[in-house]
């Protein structure tokens, strides 16, 4: 059970799951807007939960993990007036079954963004810095067709962009997760979908169009195909679409995924594969307008032939429509949570649900591994040692990387799975960190070992690419902390 209806769920890298509400609009009058959840404590109800406080309402508002040394959750816009401006800032602290007392900081007088937003995407960039696009003034109000760049770099201010504009209201509408860009149809109440590029420059999807912007002036350097398929806001469809966006001659590849589905979430796993569940089979998001919820969940498998790719699996337990959240675990596990719809017999949904995928139904016990430094280059070295598995032998694991992320609305923002080279001598591997930040922009990744079926090991943090930006020592303002570089 919860204490909350949250629209953002986050794993933190003390490895504490925070939610946030949509506080001020929320029925549940008593909410302070933000909790963290200890899971290894879930059978104690009272300690497991911790109450934390928001000033504004995050109301469809976006968030990522910083790349600073604390791995700050930076969440900005929101609801209407003042919200709109929002930047809240938590420092993740305490450890499972200890519980921190850090809160959420923001002073809207001493910190805001330049525009009001209302569903604005965001992006760590391969510099460290955080890019903000997009979104409307407030709910459902004109739009807000520009992007700011956070900390604000001397005499900059928001870049106009016309694209936005000129597909406004339906750029609020969509589903991704990168390296390949994938997108499930009808599209859901959301965000402009970004992602950083190995070129080094940033992919952005918006409504049924999808462009390259040069990652310093964020001009277009390449307009992409249109999403093939139906792009609409009322009949649900069963569209999954993913393109490779830097190869010659891009173009998108068209499946069907085995039923239809509007607000779905997609999570992606350790062994490489993205689960999609939640969401439903007719209406659209919003408060009342959507029904017959959808509780399959799918797993798709991005290196299976086209049209091979999807697995039906189990169905979930709760209808889970507006506002539902799904992300991954440190035990590969993953955590459902939410569902906001105000549509007739769907309540505002306070149970969470924990998934097992299938990489965890086959009896075999995870894989074990111990690591000890955790803070990395780029192309360097370290090592893993303790390494176990209970099938197969050392030689036929897999090493992963899966981005820390924030999950709302159907977009887990800061998504990436990188799979890095290594090599094994005995029970210790050496591990190479990826070889730039346009492949892996600086942040916190979850690493991962798994045997030779898939099976995962329990996740470590590692932060790699450290904090070009300098985001340890901003915002030096009152009313924040901030943890140094």
């Amino acid at each position: 059970m919860n204490v909350v209806v949250p629209l953002i769920a986050t794993l933190g890298i003390n490895n504490k799951v925070t939610f946030l509400e949509k506080h001020g609009t929320s029925e549940f009058q008593n909410s302070t807007g933000a909790y963290e959840l200890d899971l290894s404590l879930v059978s104690n109800f009272s300690a497991a939960w911790r109450t934390m406080n928001l000033q504004t309402d995050v109301f469809c508002s976006g968030s990522v993990i910083l790349p600073d040394k604390a791995g700050r959750q930076i969440n900005v816009g929101g609801w209407s007036l003042d919200s709109t401006f929002g930047v809240r800032l938590y420092t993740p602290d305490g450890s499972p079954g200890v519980n921190g007392t850090n809160d959420w900081e923001e002073n809207f007088h001493e910190l805001s963004l330049l525009a009001g937003r209302w569903y604005p995407g965001a992006l760590v960039l391969s510099n460290g810095s955080i890019l903000v696009m997009g979104g409307e003034t407030g709910s459902n109000a004109s739009p807000q067709p520009s992007l700011e760049i956070m900390p604000l770099p001397a005499g900059a201010g928001t870049v106009h962009l016309d694209f936005l504009e000129r597909t406004d209201p339906y750029n609020l509408y969509a589903a991704h997760i990168p390296a390949i860009i994938i997108f499930t149809h009808a599209m859901p109440s959301s965000y402009p979908f970004l992602t950083m590029l190995p070129s080094g420059r940033v992919f952005v999807g918006y409504y049924n169009e999808a462009r390259i912007l040069d990652p310093v002036t964020f001009a277009t350097v390449q307009v992409l195909p249109n999403m093939p398929g139906a792009v609409n806001n009322s009949q649900v469809i069963d569209n999954c679409v993913s393109i490779q966006p830097e190869v010659p001659n891009a173009t998108w590849t068209l499946e069907r995924m085995p039923s239809r589905r509007v607000m779905s979430c997609m999570v992606p796993l350790p062994d490489g594969t993205m689960m999609i569940m939640n969401g439903a089979m007719e209406g659209v998001a919003g408060f009342g307008l959507a029904g017959d919820p959808n509780f399959n969940a799918v797993l798709y498998d991005p290196t299976l032939p086209v049209n091979q790719r999807f697995s039906i699996l189990n169905n979930t337990i709760v209808a889970r429509l507006y506002h539902s959240e799904a992300i991954l675990l440190p035990d590969g596990r993953i955590l459902v949570s939410g569902s906001d719809p105000q549509t007739p017999g769907f309540p505002e949904e306070m149970r969470i649900e924990v998934y097992v995928p299938p990489y965890l139904n086959t009896g075999i016990r995870q894989p074990q591994y111990s690591i000890t430094a955790t803070d990395f280059g780029y192309n360097q070295k370290f090592t893993i040692t303790n390494v176990q598995v209970f099938h197969g032998s050392i030689a036929n694991i897999k090493v992963s990387l899966v981005a820390a992320v924030s999950s709302t609305h159907g977009n887990a923002m800061g998504a990436r799975t990188l799979f890095p080279a290594f090599t094994c001598a005995g029970t210790t591997c050496t591990i190479t960190t990826p070889p730039n930040a346009f492949v892996s922009p600086p942040g916190w990744w979850q690493l991962w070992i798994l045997d030779d079926v898939g099976t995962p090991s329990h996740s470590s943090w590692v932060r790699i690419g450290g904090d070009p930006a300098k985001l340890g020592n901003w915002p030096n303002l009152p009313g924040f902390t901030f943890p140094g570089v």
